[in-house]
């Protein structure tokens, strides 16, 4: 399941936690981190990963369904896909 894949890495858990309360991890002057998402380059800073690493990471938890990846201009906001993590901690619950 590409969820439990996503969810062993503990740097991508960082950037779920850190995506759960953007406005305290993040700040931008070009965006409301809460209301727009978060940069990747902001997230990029912030894990002090290389730019190919961080974007396989997001790669990955978008692919798994944990964030959502929004192209505006030239940049890319994430956010927590909150939908599917209370869908998947439910599912989770019935073990």
């Amino acid at each position: 399941m590409t969820i439990f894949k996503a969810l062993a890495n503990d740097k991508r858990l960082a950037i779920l936690q850190w995506l759960k309360e953007p406005a305290k991890h993040f700040t931008s002057n070009h965006c409301d981190v809460s209301k727009d998402g978060v940069c990747v380059g902001l997230i990029e800073e912030k894990i002090g990963l290389s730019q190919s690493t961080v974007s396989q990471y997001l790669m990955l938890l978008h692919q798994a369904g944990l964030i959502t990846m929004e192209r505006r201009g030239q940049w890319t906001f994430c956010k927590r896909n909150e939908k599917t993590m209370k869908a998947f901690l439910t599912e989770l619950k019935k073990f």
